[in-house]
C-alpha cells in the first residue's frame, strides 16, 4: 500500500484522460493529412498534440512543490510558451520548395501548429475549446479544397511567358498544352526591347493540380525564361521563375 501511495498520484487519472484526448484529437487531424498523402500525417500530428499536452501538464502540475518556496517564482505558462517556439522548427520541416520554386506543405505546417495548440488546450483543461477547434480544422481541410476546385473549374487562367526569340519555342509550348488536353482560348504575343518576347496564353483547366502540372511542364521547355499565372475570375496572381535560366 505504501508503494502504491508513493508512486500513484491522485491526479494520474486526470493526466491519462487529458493525454488520451489530446492524442485522439491530434490523430483525427493527422488522419486527414495522411489520407491526403501529405508530408506530415497521422503519427506526426498525434505526437505533436500529445507532446504539447504533456508539457502543458508538466507546466501546471510538475512544479507544485515549489509554489511556496520563498526563492522560486512559479509561472506555469513559461514551459508551454517554449512549445510554441519549438513547433516552428517542426512545422518548417513540412514545407517543401521544389526545384521549380513551387512551395508546398504550408497547410500541413499550419495543421501541425494548430495540433500543438489543441494539445496545450487539452492539457490546460479547456476540452470544449480543443474539440471545437478540431472540428473546425477538419471542416477547413475537407470542405475548403472542394470549394477551391469548383472556383478553379469555373475560372480561366492567363499564363504569361517570357520567351527567347528562337524559332519553334511557341510551337513547343502549344504542342505541350495540346498534348495535355488543355483548352487554349487565346494567344497574344508582344516583342520586348531585348531579343525576347512576351506570350500571354489564356487557358482553362479543371483542377489546381492540372494548372500546377502545366506551369511545371512549360517551365521545362527550352527557351522559356519566366512563367507567371493569373486567375481571371479571382484576380490572384503568383509568380514563378523557370529553372532553366
Amino acid at each position: 500500500m505504501d508503494f502504491i501511495d508513493y508512486y500513484i498520484n491522485p491526479n494520474d487519472l486526470l493526466f491519462v484522460k487529458r493525454l488520451g484526448l489530446s492524442a485522439l484529437l491530434g490523430c483525427m487531424i493527422g488522419w486527414e493529412r495522411e489520407y491526403s498523402n501529405k508530408t506530415a500525417g497521422l503519427k506526426t500530428h498525434l505526437l505533436v498534440s500529445l507532446g504539447s499536452c504533456l508539457l502543458m501538464l508538466l507546466s501546471i502540475y510538475g512544479f507544485l512543490e515549489w509554489i511556496n518556496h520563498p526563492n522560486v517564482r512559479y509561472d506555469p505558462s513559461r514551459l508551454a510558451a517554449q512549445v510554441i517556439n519549438g513547433i516552428g522548427f517542426l512545422a518548417a520541416g513540412s514545407i517543401l520548395v521544389r526545384p521549380n520554386l513551387v512551395v508546398s506543405g504550408l497547410t500541413t505546417s499550419a495543421s501541425l501548429w494548430v495540433a500543438m495548440g489543441i494539445g496545450l488546450a487539452v492539457g490546460s483543461g479547456n476540452y470544449f475549446m480543443a474539440i471545437a477547434t478540431t472540428t473546425l480544422v477538419l471542416l477547413v481541410l475537407t470542405i475548403i479544397p472542394r470549394i477551391e476546385e469548383r472556383l478553379i473549374r469555373r475560372s480561366r487562367w492567363d499564363i504569361d511567358l517570357l520567351v527567347e526569340d528562337k524559332p519553334g519555342v511557341l510551337g513547343k509550348i502549344t504542342s505541350f498544352l495540346g498534348g495535355h488536353n488543355i483548352n487554349i482560348l487565346k494567344i497574344n504575343t508582344s516583342i520586348l526591347k531585348d531579343s525576347d518576347y512576351q506570350v500571354c496564353i489564356k487557358i482553362k483547366v479543371k483542377t489546381r493540380k492540372g494548372l500546377d502540372d502545366v506551369l511545371i511542364g512549360v517551365q521545362r521547355i527550352e527557351g522559356v525564361i519566366e512563367v507567371s499565372n493569373n486567375m481571371v475570375a479571382m484576380g490572384k496572381r503568383s509568380h514563378l521563375k523557370a529553372s532553366n535560366l
